[in-house]
């Protein structure tokens, strides 16, 4: 299993963290997440996502139709995502 961290930018950080749809998402494919956020204000979160089976199925888990309902009902801009593989 690896784990991986990614970034991105949300419309409104208090409504990303209150959403249960990242917990279902990554919950529905065997993964399990921690949220972070900037603590400058800003609109930049994180997470740790963590038991990912192998980057290539993060991936395709990422363009699924269900990702992009996820990431739209939390507010996601989905061209500010940032994948980094732990090493």
């Amino acid at each position: 299993m690896t784990t991986v961290i990614a970034v991105h930018d949300v419309d409104d950080v208090a409504h990303w963290l209150s959403s249960p749809k990242r917990a279902e998402f990554f919950g529905a494919h065997g993964m399990t997440v921690r949220t972070f956020v900037s603590p400058d204000g800003k609109n930049r979160v994180g997470l740790i996502i963590e038991n990912v089976p192998s980057l290539e199925a993060l991936s395709q888990a990422l363009e699924g139709a269900d990702a992009a309902e996820a990431m739209k009902y939390d507010g996601v801009h989905p061209d500010t995502v940032e994948l980094f593989v732990a090493s």
